[in-house]
């Protein structure tokens, strides 16, 4: 080309790539496409939550294994106390019920053969203020044990005569201890229940004695009532004493008259045997 050529700019567009712009901090880099964000650092949680969060570990941890209250042991206490009486209530039931099945025990009878009637003296003042009676009678007894696996130990027995239904006491008397062995068979005789000489009724009783004595005819009805204890044996077990009592009813004398003795009808008498359970001041 010759030296006076004039050279004009090409219409192509050119190739080379602008610079970067400047970085706003002033700062200038050769790889800015190449370059990557620093990561944020994790956020620490501050002291005093970190603290309070260890005192709490803590102390669940002591709670867990501290030593259990007073009222806790008490409760436990009374729990197992009560199971174990409930094993044992239901153990004795279970084995009284078997012995019951196994031996079929059954309660002793009772009997009154003969009454009689030797004295019976009822006398008032004079201004009916209050009234007297002196009286003997003589009782045979029978007793039977219908079981064969079970011996019956008697206490004495305190045997009282008493008007039915007032029950109005006539006299009384006792009957020695015994021992009523399988299938055994016990007779009494000549027991005599007796009131002192003249001893002193309640005006009321006095009164309504007399007035029944009247107006009956001097026919009375009268009940034999024996309360004693007994113990049960069967081989080499024993059992506690409990008490019992025995009403013999359905028996009617008439008063004897002069040095005669009177004797009582004892055909219709039934006597029946109740358990007597005291508790404390109360007797069932």
């Amino acid at each position: 080309m010759a030296p006076n050529d004039n050279h004009f700019p090409s219409s192509k567009p050119s190739t080379t790539a602008p610079p970067p712009p400047p970085i706003p901090n002033g700062s200038t880099t050769t790889k800015a496409t190449n370059s990557k964000p620093n990561p944020i650092p994790p956020r620490q949680p501050p002291i005093r939550q970190q603290l309070y969060s260890d005192l709490q570990q803590q102390q669940q941890r002591q709670r867990r294994w501290q030593r259990p209250s007073n009222r806790r042991i008490c409760c436990c206490c009374c729990f197992w106390s009560i199971l174990l009486l409930l094993i044992t209530i239901l153990v004795a039931s279970l084995l009284a019920i078997g012995l019951y099945v196994v031996y079929q025990p059954r309660p002793p009878s009772f009997a009154v053969a003969s009454l009689r009637i030797h004295r019976f003296n009822l006398t008032a003042s004079a201004d009916s203020s209050a009234a007297h009676l002196s009286s003997l009678f003589n009782l045979t007894l029978i007793t039977k044990n219908p079981n064969s696996q079970f011996v019956f130990t008697y206490d004495p027995f305190l045997v009282s005569v008493v008007t039915d239904p007032d029950k109005i006491l006539l006299g009384n008397g006792t009957i020695p201890s015994f021992t009523s062995g399988e299938k055994n068979l016990t007779s009494f005789r000549g027991i005599v229940a007796a009131s002192a000489e003249a001893r002193e009724l309640d005006f009321g009783d006095g009164l309504g004695l007399k007035s029944d004595l009247k107006r009956r005819s001097g026919l009375l009805d009268l009940k034999i009532v024996m309360d004693t204890k007994v113990e049960i044996r069967m081989g080499k077990l024993k059992s506690k004493r409990v008490g019992i009592r025995v009403s013999c009813g359905g028996i009617r004398g008439s008063l004897p008259k002069g040095k005669a003795v009177s004797m009582a009808s004892t055909d219709k008498s039934k006597c029946e045997v109740d358990l007597r359970i005291k508790i404390w001041n109360w007797t069932f």
